[in-house]
């Protein structure tokens, strides 16, 4: 347990940002390495590589015969890497809303990982969990790398998993006496299942806008621009309320604005929306959209593309604006309560960013 946390939080201190080279490369090392030893692990077991010979002298097959009692332990290392890494990367995407259903799905592995390590001896679990990190792989790494963000890109993530994952499935059986020609077949079918179920995740928004992160939000009194930076002021907040940096209550009758700093990968240059919604004060019904304004954002910037909106005057009642992709995948969200009080009196406060 205690290298299990200390694991995590070296990946949380070391894994500052998707786009990193060196952080992906390290994640691809993790890949093949667990690619070769899932592959092997099968071979293994279906006593496809022969006993080292008696002579004296290392070979191939000795080393495979000295590290076969140590694979498990090695399968259970490249795994936990990996999804530790995912939770990182995908926290930093998701949101309190359905689109962190499937971090859920990657904690609930990366804990299950730490426990349950002995039944990682079965071939068509490690199949799928292979399947599960190298599709959770390609979902950020291909718009990293093409700099598109799009249904297509996810796709062709999707059917590059589904590739890489039959040719995992043929390396184990190749040159096999099969009892059935459905063994391969049957072994790929439950990866290729939890690959479609993913691809339903993406269509549900359950999946985080991966590489995208909202890295700052909030309601502000007034935002002005001055050379690089941006003024945002707000209604100071009580004394002990140190860390208050937005609004959290607003005037109907005075212009609000959204202001939200969104991270994004150096090559990427894509368009999001400040998806203003509103729903009356006292009430359980629904939130209305009032406005979806879209925004061109360019990525490189490490604390993220800045951008604001701004409405004129709002009904009473609650607001938010989710901050989302252009297939409505929220990045962030921004709460506040708009009431017709006057808040002449109330003293304010200037931030930079």
């Amino acid at each position: 347990m205690v290298f299990f946390l200390a694991g995590v939080t070296y990946d949380t201190l070391t894994l500052s940002r998707i786009d990193r080279l060196f952080d992906n490369l390290i994640l691809l090392l993790y890949l093949s390495l667990l690619g070769t030893l899932v592959v092997l692990t099968g071979r293994l077991q279906f006593d496809m590589i022969p006993s080292p010979p008696q002579e004296t002298g290392w070979s191939a097959l000795h080393v495979i015969q000295w590290a076969r009692p140590h694979l498990t332990k090695a399968l259970q290392f490249l795994l936990g890497g990996l999804f530790s890494a995912y939770t990182i990367f995908y926290f930093q995407s998701s949101s309190l809303t359905t689109s962190s259903l499937f971090l859920a799905v990657i904690i609930l592995l990366l804990i299950a990982n730490e426990w349950f390590r002995h039944r990682l001896s079965s071939i068509k679990l490690l199949v799928s969990l292979y399947a599960m990190v190298v599709f959770s792989f390609f979902t950020f790494f291909l718009p990293v790398l093409t700099g598109l963000m799009n249904i297509w890109v996810f796709l062709l993530g999707a059917a590059l998993s589904a590739v890489v994952i039959w040719k995992i499935v043929t390396l184990i059986f190749d040159g096999l006496a099969l009892r059935s020609s459905w063994e391969p077949i049957l072994t790929f079918f439950p990866a290729l299942g939890l690959i479609v179920s993913l691809c339903g995740f993406y269509f549900l928004n359950w999946i985080p806008p991966v590489p995208l992160s909202l890295k700052f939000g909030g309601a502000y009194h007034h935002v002005e621009k001055a050379q690089h930076d941006y003024h945002l002021t707000f209604y100071d907040g009580a004394w002990y309320d140190v860390l208050k940096q937005s609004d959290d209550e607003v005037p109907t009758e005075q212009p609000v604005y959204c202001f939200t700093s969104v991270f994004a990968p150096v090559t990427l240059e894509t368009t999001v929306y400040h998806h203003w919604q509103h729903r009356p004060a006292n009430t359980e019904d629904a939130f209305s959209t009032t406005d979806r304004i879209p925004i061109s954002i360019s990525g490189g910037r490490e604390r993220g593309y800045r951008s604001y909106t701004v409405k004129q005057r709002l009904d009473p009642g609650e607001w938010r604006v989710d901050v989302e992709t252009e297939d409505g995948r929220i990045i962030g969200r921004v709460h506040f309560l708009a009431t017709p009080m006057s808040f002449a009196s109330q003293e304010t406060r200037t931030i930079t960013f």
